[in-house]
């Protein structure tokens, strides 16, 4: 591979420029609302989607790889074996965030890289990686969000069941004693698990993720299994880290009733229960499930599992809430969970065919922070994938600059009416493996050749960056 190329664009562009008016816009509503706490601007990768060299210096294989190099199971047979080469090159990733003002960065830690088997013998070069990473960061004036899980779950354990085995949480805890001894001198926010739902639902109930299962009972097990480990780690996180903050990162698809009739507006609920934050809030915060859902659950629920709810009643010190779409929600009695998308032809959307639908984000803040009123909040996911065209050293990108403006306008104003988010996370830092859809998908600020690895900031990248710079001074 080439030596990576990196183009930054100046911080100063036309007044005709679009990305400008749009960032103009923005970095006003910051500047107009008071700041009664910190607010990061940070961007978001992960693991398995960026780093390549997945078995680098004794690193055991996660589910993804082998998921990835199963025929047919990912889009042009596309594996994260090189990715965006982020293990070799991510001194150069970090100055360019850096150069670009992102406050905070919010990375996965790859789990079979610390522990090959899952358990066992801490593999030391691994653990290494993170160690440099995380003094790169501070030294770059970057704060790190780490989370430990985000679906590279080590093979070994899959072959011993998963996130069906009980014992994954005593699992998960042997791996957050290994990562956080190391790094928790420095790092003290920390997220656990990134969207158990999409673990469950799309991994061992559809199949079209890693690990492929196609099962109810593994996918309810993995649900509950995952909120034991989640509790688990958490505990001992606080136990040993000093001043840390812990969190879960959930999955957030707005869903609005289809029409005003009773079943349409039960399919809503429904669907908001099973697609968001309640399936893994409500035991967190409530100590149970939530009520609708759980009546169609329980028949496939682990045996027993009634008697952990109490126990898991845990309140998270912040929320990560992940948004990328929404849609209308309307009843249909063939369905197992009673509800279907009703079809939207007149919306726009993006490359993935998902809805733009910013007045979603908004709703699920409001509605997050009513229901739990927890100390705080980060949209730690939100982005889009379109067709992006490069000319030369140059990316234009409109319709991902307007996605993010209208979402990070209905941050804003879910923040000035009162729920306390403190950050936005765009995704992706990068264009990068986009999990079953390989690299035909891409959600960079930051265009990856990934023939060359060469970095090109998107015009979205110039946008986010004059944001980023000037929301964070109106904000500190």
């Amino acid at each position: 591979m080439s030596k990576t190329t990196t183009h930054i664009a100046s911080s100063h562009a036309t007044p005709t420029d679009p990305s400008t008016t749009a960032a103009q816009a923005s970095a006003a509503t910051v500047q107009a609302a008071d700041a009664p706490h910190p607010f990061y601007w940070g961007a978001a990768t992960a693991a398995y989607q960026i780093e390549g060299s997945p078995q680098a210096d004794g690193a055991g294989r996660c589910v993804w790889d082998e998921f990835s190099h199963t025929p047919d199971a990912v889009v042009a047979g596309d594996t994260g074996d090189v990715a965006c080469d982020h293990y070799h090159r991510w001194p150069q990733d970090v100055e360019l965030m850096r150069e670009l003002g992102i406050a905070a960065y919010r990375f996965s830690i790859r789990w079979p890289r610390i522990l090959p088997d899952g358990v066992g013998p801490v593999n030391q070069k691994g653990l290494a990686f993170y160690d440099r990473l995380v003094d790169g960061l501070l030294e770059a004036g970057i704060e790190p969000f780490p989370t430990l899980f985000h679906w590279d779950l080590p093979a070994a354990l899959q072959r011993r069941g998963g996130w069906s085995n009980r014992d994954i949480a005593e699992w998960f805890t042997e791996y957050t004693i290994a990562v956080t001894s190391v790094l928790g001198d420095r790092v003290k926010r920390w997220m656990t698990i990134n969207e158990p739902f999409v673990v469950a639902e799309q991994g061992h109930l559809v199949g079209v993720h890693a690990p492929g299962i196609r099962n109810v009972f593994a996918a309810c097990s993995a649900i509950h299994n995952q909120l034991r480990a989640h509790v688990a780690a958490a505990r001992l996180i606080r136990a040993t880290v000093p001043d840390a903050l812990v969190g879960i990162v959930l999955h957030s698809a707005a869903a609005f009733p289809a029409s005003a009739s009773p079943e349409d507006l039960l399919a809503a609920e429904v669907a908001h229960q099973w697609h968001n934050y309640p399936l893994f809030g409500d035991p967190l915060v409530y100590g149970r499930y939530p009520v609708e859902l759980e009546r169609l659950l329980r028949p496939y629920m682990p045996d027993g599992y009634e008697d952990d709810m109490p126990g898991l009643q845990q309140r998270p010190d912040f929320l990560g809430l992940n948004y990328y779409s929404g849609y209308q929600a309307q009843h249909d009695s063939q369905r197992w969970l009673g509800f279907t998308a009703k079809p939207e032809p007149e919306m726009p959307r993006t490359a993935m065919d998902w809805i733009i639908r910013p007045d979603g984000l908004h709703s699920v803040l409001k509605r997050a922070h009513e229901d739990y009123d927890l100390p705080a909040i980060y949209v730690t996911e939100n982005g889009a994938a379109f067709d992006d065209v490069r000319s030369g050293s140059t990316v234009e990108d409109p319709d991902r600059i307007a996605y993010l403006d209208g979402h990070i306008r209905a941050v804003l104003q879910a923040r000035d009416e009162g729920v306390p988010v403190h950050g936005y996370f765009v995704w992706s830092l990068f264009d990068n493996f986009e999990w079953a859809r390989g690299y035909e998908k891409r959600f960079g600020i930051v265009y990856i050749d990934f023939e060359t690895q060469e970095r090109i900031v998107k015009q979205s990248g110039r946008f986010y960056s004059r944001l980023a710079r000037e929301g964070r001074a109106a904000l500190s």
